[in-house]
């Protein structure tokens, strides 16, 4: 069935100022181009140029499954804070960030924007931004990074849903219902919109899949994979949800005394990296479940490198989070952790003391309960050091699922 292009438009010139209010959005945008013979790589990790270039708004494709229109939500839903962290973010993402979920989420689900400046090196930024109607902008007085940035954020909110946003994003049409709809249902319930790619080169809107969901390899490292046959044959509609194993960990919409019930995030983790797989587990083991909504979508500009720096280097940084997580919820899986990334052996994370009175006070099941009911290793869990298995399942699924079963090959191989 063909089915017309759907746009999204940016605003008419009245509804500027509604949007922004007395904002001055052309000088707040001037003040930060880029300068002629710069490098437009250099400072952002994305070409500046081509960002500047577009402005705070432009049309973008509806790229949902054309049945997502027709779906009807509660007129009751409750609303959210938006909880954005940046760190010398550059000002045209960022604004466009604010202004697409300004124009393209209905205005009573919006309580407020919540901007956590992690200390850019200017403090104007944040001013400048407090302007705009129903935003707040918070400074640290140090860098904090995005985790604990993000947990001033939550604990500043008055709404009683939090959805977490990137600094550079993009949300499309009706992006933000259907996330509220499935919390306001089950508030243990934690879910992501589909996330689709704005090009780092000409900023490019592109559709991702539709098709996959979110996996890890054992040196914990993000991956989308395939979701598997079985639950892709039994999904007879394509608008419905998608139970997912870890969440990419930018975007996310969660009911605020469900994030404070499960300990928020774990703030001895710095800067970034590893929090969206210690939340994951978290979730799930301790009675939550995850999920990827298709018919919300946000674009998300992804980067090559990081921009900024990490005190500790982004090497180390990226061991003790990861590190702090396979200790506290990875029971004697960890060994898979330790196989994989043997430069984490001896490496300091701090004390996770907290953290494991945290598990033991949720009461939250074994990281067994986790591979053998929300990951394709489960086929493997009870044979890891045994015959392979010779099932015809086990066949189809290593046809189908190929890139997974890399993972399941290497977690097989016999430890010396």
């Amino acid at each position: 069935m063909l089915c017309p292009l759907q746009v999204t438009q940016p605003p008419r010139t009245e509804q500027q100022g509604q949007l922004l209010g007395g904002f001055d959005e052309k000088a707040y945008l001037v003040g930060k181009q880029l300068k002629p013979g710069d490098d437009p790589y250099r400072e952002h990790a994305f070409n500046l140029q081509e960002s500047d270039r577009l402005g705070s708004e432009r049309a973008i494709r509806d790229t949902r499954h054309y049945r997502c229109a027709s779906l009807n939500y509660d007129t009751d839903l409750p609303a959210t804070s938006i909880i954005i962290t940046f760190h010398n973010e550059a000002r045209s993402t960022l604004l466009r960030t604010i202004k697409s979920v300004l124009m393209r989420s209905p205005p009573s689900l919006i309580q407020e924007i919540i901007l956590i400046d992690d200390f850019s090196s200017d403090p104007e930024d944040c001013q400048l931004l407090s302007q705009i109607p129903k935003v707040r902008c918070l400074r640290n007085g140090r860098r904090e990074g995005l985790i604990r940035s993000r947990v001033r954020g939550a604990n500043t909110a008055s709404a009683s849903i939090l959805t977490f946003l990137d600094s550079h994003c993009e949300v499309n049409t009706d992006w933000l219902q259907p996330m509220i709809q499935r919390v306001k249902e089950d508030h243990t319930r934690v879910v992501s919109p589909i996330i689709d790619v704005i090009s780092l080169d000409n900023f490019a809107y592109l559709a991702a899949s539709a098709d996959l969901r979110g996996g890890f390899d054992w040196s914990l490292h993000f991956k989308w994979e395939q979701i598997p046959i079985e639950q892709k044959m039994a999904r007879s509609d394509p608008t419905q949800s998608i139970r997912t194993p870890v969440i990419a960990g930018g975007i996310f919409v969660m009911d605020k005394s469900w994030f404070n019930h499960l300990g928020q995030y774990d703030t001895h983790m710095d800067i970034w990296g590893g929090e969206n797989f210690e939340l994951s587990f978290r979730v799930w083991m301790c009675g939550g479940s995850l999920e990827i909504l298709p018919c919300s979508r946000v674009g998300h500009v992804f980067r090559k490198r990081h921009p900024y720096d990490f005190p500790e280097g982004n090497a180390l940084t990226y061991i003790k989070n990861t590190r702090r997580a396979a200790e506290v919820w990875m029971d004697e899986y960890k060994q898979y952790y330790y196989s994989a990334r043997p430069s984490a052996q001896g490496k300091a994370f701090g004390s996770i003391a907290d953290r494991l009175t945290l598990r033991r006070k949720l009461n939250c099941k074994p990281f067994r309960w986790y591979m053998e009911n929300q990951s394709l290793l489960f086929m493997s869990t009870h044979n890891q050091e045994k015959e392979p298995l010779k099932t015809e399942k086990w066949k189809i699924l290593r046809k189908v699922c190929s890139p997974v079963f890399l993972l399941i090959d290497y977690w097989r191989r016999p430890r010396g």
